[in-house]
């Protein structure tokens, strides 16, 4: 009821407003004053000014929304893990593991091989570049990793 009273005295006070537009003879902006001011006492004559009211001051209808919002990330959730499967279900005792088997078969690979072939498979160690500073550990590491994979 009182958005009912305050969308009228907005109505009407727009249409005042139009009024003494019209009176400076300015037309055209009067018109255009007249028809955004009739717009609220419109919604409330139609209904939906009560249903947007309802719709956000009760606390249930925002639990709903929420349930919603949670049927939505368990779906999307649902469908991110269908893609990772590949569309199946894998039981437990036929998932693969955790690491490929041969993952790690370059990194091992001069090591299992014979004493007189391990000089031809050692890698050549990679010339230093001028004007750096060895900054040791964590650099190091991260460019053995990056020139295993040939990046």
């Amino acid at each position: 009821m009182l958005t009912s009273t305050v969308c009228a005295a907005v109505s009407a006070g727009g249409l005042g407003i139009a009024l003494l537009t019209a009176y400076r003879k300015r037309f055209l902006a009067a018109t255009r004053i007249a028809a955004f001011a009739l717009i609220p006492i419109g919604l409330v004559m139609t209904g939906i000014i009560d249903w947007v009211t309802d719709l956000v001051f009760k606390p249930t209808v925002w639990a709903g929304f929420g349930v919603l919002a949670l049927s939505a990330l368990l779906f999307l959730v649902s469908r991110a893990a269908e893609r990772r499967t590949g569309g199946r279900s894998v039981p437990a005792a036929d998932r693969p593991d955790a690491l490929a088997p041969g993952a790690s078969a370059p990194s091992l690979g001069a090591g299992r091989q014979g004493g007189a072939d391990r000089a031809k498979a050692a890698p050549k160690a990679a010339p230093k570049t001028k004007g750096r500073k060895n900054s040791g550990g964590e650099f190091d590491d991260i460019e053995a990793i990056l020139k295993k994979h040939g990046i």
